[in-house]
């Protein structure tokens, strides 16, 4: 096991990840553990137990990737990924500030 500060951290990420390939990397803020590194490797990655579609589930719902990128991540093709969000009961589109206005935007086109 490895550990390091959030200042090394940043200075140099690449290192903390080389560390990474050998063991967990703890990163420390002052005197406390803020953090854990852990490499993905291929037994957590692949086949039936890989953690790639929980992954990119939660990225999707965090609203942190899109859903072709979450997609991707996940391994999975588009339309089966979707059908894994809605298993989860993770919603495809959200309702934000700006879906009134689009629904008004929508509405001539919608007439036709």
């Amino acid at each position: 096991m490895h550990a390091t500060n959030v200042r090394n951290l940043k200075k140099n990420p690449s290192l903390a990840l080389r560390q990474a390939e050998e063991g967990p990397v703890l990163v420390l803020k002052g005197d406390e553990p803020h953090a854990l590194i852990v490499r993905l490797d291929a037994t957590l990655l692949e086949g039936e137990a890989s953690v790639r579609p929980a992954l990119a589930a939660a990225l999707f719902k965090e609203g942190v990737l899109s859903l072709g990128a979450a997609a991707r991540v996940s391994g999975m093709a588009l339309a089966d990924f979707a059908r894994y969000l809605a298993e989860l009961g993770v919603e495809l589109v959200g309702v934000d500030e700006t879906t009134g206005q689009e629904a008004t935007d929508l509405s001539p086109w919608l007439r036709r």
